[in-house]
């Protein structure tokens, strides 16, 4: 039986564990892993219960990028054919920075090429301290085209200017200054940090985070205007008056724990 490549598991506190499960091949991906992904991504949208999503991969790697084979396909297709599986690609990673639930990158050793895009694609990402990134396209001639929008929203125009063109390797402390790691701890600490994020996602009232990660999502980047100060307000002013805001206020104002606190 051939082993499954993407695994995706949700818990009863509704943390959804997508894990890249390929660890002799350091977790590559190909167009059938990307299309497993895609789907995946796509279902846990769906899902009301699921509260946070959870980006994983077994083994010392969490992703080389992309896989040799596939790559030796591609660069035998014609330009009809590389534009469709570019835009298969670029549908996966789009997915996974749509999803309506906040999402976490968990970081273990190289993250490299494509396998930076899934990161920054990600709200947050926790890495080891032995980690490291390279968005190392350039030195085989290509360029990180489709992860592009993701990298920069994620590290910024200057770094991308460096980094696009360079191809260095970085470590996990460089990429926590760059922002795309959220936060750094040692191997040991690696799983420890990542439920304490998770906690604290799940101790927020479940609407409001939804609306939260929508809020940023609409207002960065965007300038100043009338009708973008009116669109905040009626923000907050629509989820006041909802049941879970109500619910919250409530606790708040009466010293207790909200519903989505009780056990």
């Amino acid at each position: 039986m051939d082993q499954q490549t993407v695994c995706t598991t949700v818990n009863e506190k509704g943390v959804a564990t997508i894990t890249l499960n390929r660890p002799d091949k350091h977790n590559a991906f190909d167009e059938a892993i990307i299309a497993e992904l895609r789907e995946s991504f796509g279902a846990l949208a769906k899902r009301d219960d699921v509260r946070v999503v959870v980006l994983a991969s077994e083994g010392r790697n969490f992703s080389a990028g992309a896989d040799l084979a596939w790559m030796k396909r591609m660069a035998g297709y014609d330009y009809g054919h590389n534009m469709k599986d570019a835009e298969a690609l670029a549908g996966m990673l789009r997915a996974l920075f749509e999803l309506p639930q906040p999402t976490i990158a968990r970081v273990q050793g190289a993250a490299f090429g494509g396998a930076v895009g899934l990161v920054s694609c990600c709200d947050m990402a926790i890495g080891s301290d032995s980690a490291s990134f390279a968005l190392s396209e350039v030195k085989i001639g290509l360029v990180p085209a489709t992860i592009s929008p993701y990298v920069i929203r994620a590290i910024g125009e200057r770094a991308a200017r460096r980094y696009f063109v360079t191809g260095e390797r970085f470590d996990a402390t460089q990429s926590l200054q760059l922002g795309l790691l959220s936060e750094v701890v040692p191997d040991a600490e690696l799983d420890g940090a990542l439920g304490q994020l998770v906690d604290a996602v799940l101790g927020n009232g479940p609407e409001a985070v939804r609306a939260a990660k929508d809020l940023v999502n609409c207002v960065a980047g965007q300038p100043i205007t009338d009708e973008l100060v009116e669109d905040t307000c009626a923000r907050i002013a629509h989820i006041r008056v909802s049941p879970e805001g109500q619910e919250g206020l409530s606790a708040f104002l009466n010293k207790r724990s909200p519903s989505w606190k009780r056990d």
